[in-house]
């Protein structure tokens, strides 16, 4: 039976070892979710999809129990994580990792490691990770300085002939490079706004925070569309709300009805 989700974001914690310019930055109170709570989460919404994104704010291996969360949940769903790679070593030898997401672009010199010191370690961990069948996406999704030296090093070691501005490259069949142009996060402060448009959220995904708020979309980084509490409130009673139900019925018509929907431009109508 297919599953109404195609999958759910679940935020494992909001903070970060990083401060990237092109973030939009925590502003809730940090937190790092706790077994206990992760297994609530997993039990409310198993029924719901078969795949579990570690993502939203925040990098997910700053967890100091980032494999016992992702042993945990691949015994009902399949793993995808997003990381800027810095502390890729801590998942190495797990074997429970679907696919892999690395944020190449965070990369920046004044985390004092030397670029080629940060791929070396990135791509050795890689080749382990590929032989346990994890996919891995290399994402170079804002341009920086560093941008043509990492597409030079991805060339080089695969002997590859990647273009500095193709969109996508599958390099094997578990490996592929990933480009993608900056995009406006969503806030209300941001000088972007149409009414018009559609969104994925609340019909393919929904996003959980760590401290258990329901978002419809993973970009709602700051929680502005409240839809409920996972350790509150089951999904279904969510999903049946007005709230809900208005948003899910105006993207299908090509409208958007909440405000920071209407701030965001991540899908052009």
């Amino acid at each position: 039976m297919k599953k109404r989700f195609k999958k759910i974001y679940v935020e494992i914690t909001n903070s970060c070892n990083l401060n990237c310019d092109f973030c939009i930055k925590n502003k809730r109170n940090k937190k790092f979710i706790s077994i206990s709570e992760f297994q609530v989460v997993l039990d409310k919404i198993k029924d719901y999809t078969d795949y579990l994104y570690f993502h939203i704010l925040g990098e997910p291996l700053l967890h100091p129990k980032i494999n016992e969360l992702i042993d945990i949940a691949s015994k009902n769903f399949k793993i995808n994580i997003t990381t800027n790679g810095y502390l890729i070593d801590k998942i190495k030898n797990n074997k429970n990792i679907r696919q892999l997401n690395i944020s190449l672009h965070s990369f920046d010199d004044r985390y004092q490691i030397d670029l080629n010191n940060y791929l070396d370690n990135i791509f050795n961990t890689i080749d382990i990770l590929i032989k346990n069948n994890t996919f891995i996406s290399l994402r170079l999704w804002v341009k920086n300085k560093y941008h043509k030296n990492i597409i030079d090093y991805v060339n080089n070691k695969y002997d590859t002939n990647i273009d500095y501005n193709i969109d996508n490259y599958t390099i094997n069949n578990r490996l592929f490079i990933n480009n993608f142009h900056e995009f406006i996060w969503p806030d209300l402060n941001n000088n972007t706004y149409e009414e018009i448009g559609t969104c994925y959220g609340l019909i393919d995904h929904i996003g959980i925070l760590v401290d258990g708020t329901i978002i419809p979309c993973c970009l709602d980084s700051m929680g502005e569309i409240n839809l409920g509490n996972i350790y509150i409130n089951n999904l279904d009673e969510i999903l049946e709300s007005n709230r809900a139900k208005n948003m899910i019925n105006n993207f299908k018509n090509n409208k958007k009805c909440e405000e920071l929907c209407k701030h965001c431009k991540f899908i052009e109508k």
